[in-house]
């Protein structure tokens, strides 16, 4: 690469959009400074990548990979002969575009890419959004060039000379979302106390059970609260016909693209507590009842989420313990008292970093900066 040349960077990850938008974060901060540079994105054509990353405009390369934990042993099985095809798309993508850096944000596709960059001795650098790493990327953080973390209870998963404590980038178009913007988009009263309700890019069945079932503990508040509310495929028809029934305005939606416009919006967030919500949450200080996934890896969401609680940053329900009526207290609290409101939004931004993205573009400037002065 030569000095203020154009840069190829593949990101490789995805699955869920916790994996995919650090990653679309740290694509934004290149291209925004390295005009001519080109991203290619590595992921599966199941995964939440195959419809947002062409919408974003981005080059989108897909490997034949799946998942190996908490599977059957015929999926397993399954899941390993698919290990080995991925190995052999990864290494025919990077032959293809000749990668300056090799960026692993987490999911399936991240494994496979970085491990064949590393074997054809590309530069690579790894995002971890947990505070508990996941298997594949304690292997490959003993190899990788860099590991940028968002906790620093990470860095003692990995080598301590080629970890830096960065945060979780977050796309700058979350921090810069216009309600006014987000109140057309989504057809929205803006005189309403706005509750967004997600679980995930897939979304979750017992948060969206709860939600439903808390409308008839908040029947007095028709007039004051209206809800934003992304169900996922399997939940929307349900969802939606238990808000009409209920009297309750707002929009209803499988998926919400337009993730900026929604946190603008929101008054109040009910969500799961994924690495990247929480620093998404936490960069705009948005209150938040959070709703750990009770299967997270090493139950790190709900040591995040407790962490924010113990912080007066959010409110927290356990899965177990969320039922309609507990959400509803909460949400009536936190639209009566705006003291509270304002002391869980402030504590809240005092965890963000919302320079993340800057941080590990810095970073990722200075290995390719090293690399070329290497190879002259």
């Amino acid at each position: 690469m030569k000095e203020g040349g154009p840069v190829k960077i593949i990101i490789a990850g995805g699955g869920t959009g916790g994996h995919l938008f650090p990653g679309i974060a740290l694509a934004e901060e290149f291209m925004k400074n390295r005009k001519a540079d080109k991203i290619i994105f590595v992921g599966t054509d199941h995964g939440i990548e195959a419809s947002v990353i062409p919408r974003e405009g981005f080059t989108l390369e897909f490997v034949r990979a799946e998942g190996l934990v908490g599977k059957s042993i015929y999926k397993k099985i399954r899941a390993a002969f698919y290990l080995l095809l991925a190995m052999v798309d990864s290494c025919r993508i990077i032959r293809k575009y000749r990668p300056d850096m090799i960026v692993g944000s987490g999911g399936y596709a991240s494994f496979t890419t970085v491990f064949a960059g590393l074997f054809l001795t590309t530069p690579t650098l790894i995002l971890e959004q947990n505070s508990r790493p996941g298997l594949a990327n304690r292997i490959l953080g003993r190899f990788a060039d860099m590991v940028c973390v968002a906790y620093h209870e990470s860095i003692s998963f990995f080598p301590k000379n080629r970890t830096y404590l960065t945060g979780n980038p977050v796309r700058e178009r979350v921090l810069r979302g216009s309600r006014v913007s987000a109140l057309k988009l989504f057809g929205l009263d803006e005189n309403k106390f706005t509750v967004l309700v997600f679980g995930g890019s897939h979304g979750a069945s017992s948060i969206n059970k709860a939600m439903i079932d808390a409308l008839k503990y908040l029947p007095d508040m028709r007039t004051h609260l209206q809800f934003l509310h992304q169900t996922g495929e399997k939940d929307y028809e349900f969802v939606r016909n238990a808000y009409r029934n209920s009297g309750f305005s707002g929009m209803i939606v499988q998926f919400i693209f337009q993730m900026a416009e929604a946190y603008a919006v929101s008054d109040l967030v009910v969500s799961r507590a994924g690495a990247t919500t929480l620093a998404e949450l936490t960069a705009i200080g948005k209150p938040s009842i959070l709703i750990p996934y009770p299967y997270a890896a090493g139950n790190h969401q709900e040591l995040n989420a407790r962490k924010m609680e113990q912080m007066a940053a959010a409110f927290m329900i356990i899965d177990r313990e969320l039922n309609g009526r507990k959400l509803a207290d909460m949400i009536r609290e936190l639209y009566t008292n705006e003291k509270v409101r304002k002391t869980i939004q402030q504590n809240s931004l005092a965890l963000g970093q919302r320079h993340a993205a800057e941080k590990v573009f810095a970073l990722a400037s200075s290995l390719l900066s090293r690399k070329s002065e290497s190879s002259v």
